[in-house]
C-alpha cells in the first residue's frame, strides 16, 4: 500500500522539484471537490483552501489525462510535500511569502492515475493552504478507494517522532526542513508494518513541563494547530485503536543545556496528559514510550520521574502499557535509526494481546 512506499523508496524514480506550470489550458478541480480524500488534522474553515497542518497528513484523488498541476497558497514557514503519482515521487518545496502557485507533476501518459500528497514537514515548521488540482479539459476525477487499514494509530511526541533531521548528514540542521521527513520516522514505519491508518501529532522541542518551545504538549496535543490558542480538534471524527506517546527528552535536555534542575512537576504533568488522552479515547490502548535519544536512556531524573508516572498510570488503567527503547542516538535519529526503533517496537508489540489480530 502507499504507506509502505512512504517507508521505502526502493525502485522508485524521484523528482526533487516540480517544473514550472502553465495552467492556462487546464481546468481547475477545487479543494472542495467531493472526490478528494483527506486524512489528518486539517483546518477546513475555508473549504476552497483547507490548511494542511500536521506531518503525515495526506490528500488523495484519482484523475484522468496526461497532465496535472497541484495548487497551493497561503504558505507559512517551510512546507514540503511528497507528491506521489502512480507510485513515483516528486518533492514539492513551498516557501513563505511566495504567491499562490500551481506546480506541474510528472504524469506517465494518458489514462487514469493515482495522486497522493503527503506532508513530510512537521506542523511547527509551516503550513499551507491546498487549493486543489488542475487537469486536462474534459478529464475526469474520481475518489480513490479507501485503504484497507487494519487499525488506527496516533503518535504523540517530539522531534524524534516527527522525523526531524532524519535525512541530515553527520550534524543536525534546522535551516532547511527538506531533510526532515516524517515518512521515515519510526511512527510511519510502525504504522506501515501494521497497515494502519495513522496520525502524527509531534512537535520538535516540546516537553510536558519545559522544552525548546513556548508551548507544552498538554496545551496542544488536541488542537487543530500546534498553538495553545488554537481551536480544539474534533477528536471524535477519527478515533485511534492505539495511542503511542514518546515524550520527556526535552524536559531533560533543555534544563541540562541551561544548567537548570529537572522539572519537579514532570510526573504530574505527564500523568495529566495521559489522563486527558484516556478521556478522549476511552477504548484505545495507550503505549507509553521512553528513549530514542541520549536523555531518554541516560538522564537519571527523567528515568526516575517517567518510571514513577508510568507505574501509577498502569496501576489504575489496564489499557496502558510501556516500553523503553534500547536503541538511542546522540544526534536526532537518522533513517536507519528509525528503522531500528520501529523494529524494536514491533518485536515487543507482537507479544501484546491487543495487537494479536492486527497482522
Amino acid at each position: 500500500m502507499m504507506r509502505r512506499l512512504f517507508a521505502s523508496f526502493a525502485g522508485i524514480a524521484l523528482g526533487l522539484s516540480a517544473p514550472a506550470a502553465d495552467a492556462a489550458d487546464l481546468r481547475a478541480v477545487p479543494a472542495s471537490d467531493i472526490h478528494f480524500r483527506y486524512a489528518g488534522r486539517f483546518d477546513f474553515a475555508d473549504p476552497a483552501g483547507p490548511v494542511v497542518i500536521w506531518e503525515a497528513s495526506t490528500i488523495a484523488i484519482d484523475f484522468e489525462g496526461d497532465r496535472a498541476n497541484v495548487r497551493f497558497g497561503g504558505v507559512a514557514g517551510q512546507v514540503f510535500f511528497d507528491a506521489w503519482v502512480d507510485g513515483a515521487r516528486t518533492l514539492l518545496p513551498l516557501r513563505e511569502g511566495a504567491p499562490d502557485t500551481s506546480l506541474a507533476l510528472p504524469v506517465p501518459g494518458p489514462g487514469r492515475h493515482h495522486l497522493v500528497l503527503f506532508k513530510r514537514s512537521e506542523a511547527s515548521a509551516g503550513t499551507a493552504r491546498f487549493r486543489g488540482i488542475e487537469v486536462a479539459p474534459g478529464a475526469g476525477v474520481f475518489s480513490q478507494a479507501v485503504p484497507g487499514s487494519r487499525m488506527k494509530m496516533e503518535f504523540i511526541g517530539d522531534s524524534i517522532t516527527a522525523g526531524a533531521c532524519d535525512e541530515d548528514g553527520p550534524e543536525d540542521q534546522w535551516d532547511d526542513r527538506k531533510t526532515h521527513d516524517a515518512a521515515f520516522s519510526w511512527a510511519a514505519v510502525t504504522a506501515a508494518e501494521y497497515s494502519a491508518d495513522y496520525r502524527n501529532i509531534s512537535i520538535s522541542g516540546i516537553g510536558l513541563v519545559t522544552g525548546f518551545t513556548d508551548i507544552v504538549m498538554g496545551q496542544v496535543w488536541d488542537r487543530t494547530y500546534p498553538a495553545a490558542a488554537s481551536a480544539r480538534a474534533d477528536l471524535g471524527a477519527w478515533v485511534p485503536d492505539v495511542v503511542f506517546v514518546l515524550l520527556g527528552d526535552n524536559d531533560a535536555s533543555y534544563p541540562k543545556a541551561h544548567s537548570l534542575p529537572f522539572p519537579a512537576t514532570f510526573s504530574e504533568k505527564y500523568a495529566a496528559l495521559i489522563h486527558a488522552v484516556r478521556a478522549a479515547y476511552p477504548r484505545a490502548e495507550i503505549v507509553l514510550l521512553n528513549g530514542g535519544m541520549w536523555a531518554g536512556t541516560h538522564s537519571a531524573p527523567l528515568l526516575s520521574a517517567w518510571t514513577a508516572a508510568v507505574a501509577d498510570l498502569e496501576s489504575g488503567d489496564r489499557g496502558i502499557s510501556h516500553y523503553t527503547f534500547a536503541h538511542w542516538t546522540m544526534n536526532h535519529p537518522r533513517v536507519a535509526d528509525h528503522r531500528a526503533l520501529a523494529d524494536e517496537l514491533d518485536a515487543w508489540l507482537k507479544s501484546k494481546p491487543f495487537m494479536g489480530a492486527s497482522r
